[in-house]
């Protein structure tokens, strides 16, 4: 009897929880319902603690505020640097509470600050020139070594990022503003040690090897080729032990490579001759010049103007006579040049 009276009781009050319960989650799902109703969620949102209005979506706009910022763009603009970002606070509201995302939009760039890519071409690592791009700035660097530009070691550039723009320049007006005439060092000691028991020679000993060189030569001048190594003619004595280059009088000489002038003068049917030499035997000659910008002893950088074409000596026009000797021995300079 006393167990049933007991189980009765328990169940009793089982009955009297789950209806207490039942009407506890029906109490909250009608507030809910009610405020669901009435309410919905959203970010409040502030700049510098200041209130600038509602989002519904953060992300969103987050997100649009982000793209904004790292958008590249037109007239080099890189990014838009914004110190300050936006807060958002999550609360409540009645619903009909306008969101201005737009506007929040719009305040938030307001701060924004324009940083602008471009690059800076330095000479001993100031610098000179700016250019908008980065195929701009190494376009510029190898026309300057093309053009055996002094300074052509020193050249070099850096990427910049800054809030206002440098004034632009156009490769070919960079390159003449860069570029600087190979030296030519008159007489310096270096030159003099070198020139010592130094011999050049302008006999008929050839050989068309083709064995490098051991240096990097360039076209002393542009022209059309008259007359190549090895042919015979009428105003010859022998076997020709040059490459003629043909050019209008007057056509600035290039040194092939660096070197010292071993001589500089008139010599026979070379007519006004120009001799470097380069170091382990190997000798470059520059026959029939008009003039000669060198003299004995002075040490020029590759590309250096040396002389200018002409038509002294034994020749019919005006034209280099060019010769590459190592040894004293006479090769081709179709071999290293204009092939």
């Amino acid at each position: 009897m006393f167990e049933i009276s007991t189980l009765r009781n328990i169940f009793i009050k089982f009955r009297t929880s789950v209806k207490l319960i039942s009407l506890i989650i029906i109490a909250a799902l009608v507030i809910v319902g009610t405020v669901s109703f009435a309410y919905k969620p959203i970010y409040s949102v502030t700049l510098n603690g200041e209130f600038i209005g509602y989002c519904e979506d953060k992300s969103k706009l987050q997100k649009k505020i982000n793209e904004y910022m790292n958008s590249g763009g037109e007239n080099n603009l890189a990014f838009i640097e914004i110190e300050n970002l936006p807060d958002y606070q999550l609360c409540l509201l009645k619903k009909g509470i306008t969101t201005n995302d737009d506007e929040i939009f719009q305040k938030v760039i307001e701060q924004g600050i324009d940083y602008y890519r471009y690059y800076a071409i330095m000479d001993n690592a100031e610098e000179k020139v700016y250019v908008s791009s980065i195929e701009d700035a190494e376009e510029i660097i190898k026309q300057l070594k093309e053009k055996c530009s002094d300074n052509q070691d020193t050249i070099t550039y850096i990427e910049k990022y800054e809030t206002e723009l440098e004034e632009f320049q156009t490769i070919d007006s960079a390159v003449a503003k860069l570029y600087k005439e190979p030296q030519i060092k008159k007489n310096t000691e270096t030159a003099k040690k070198i020139v010592v028991n130094e011999t050049f020679k302008t006999d008929w000993n050839m050989s068309n090897t083709k064995s490098p060189l051991g240096i990097d030569l360039i076209k002393p001048i542009s022209g059309k080729i008259s007359s190549k190594f090895g042919s015979r003619s009428s105003i010859r004595s022998g076997a020709h032990t040059g490459l003629d280059i043909a050019a209008p009088k007057g056509t600035p000489i290039k040194a092939a490579a660096s070197g010292t002038v071993i001589f500089a003068g008139r010599k026979g049917s070379l007519g006004n001759l120009v001799v470097i030499s380069h170091g382990n035997g190997i000798q470059t000659y520059y026959g029939h010049c008009s003039t000669i910008n060198v003299t004995k002893g002075d040490y020029v950088s590759q590309g250096a103007v040396v002389a200018k074409v002409g038509s002294t000596g034994n020749s019919t026009g005006n034209h280099l006579h060019l010769e590459i000797r190592v040894n004293g021995v006479a090769r081709n300079p179709q071999n290293y040049l204009y092939k």
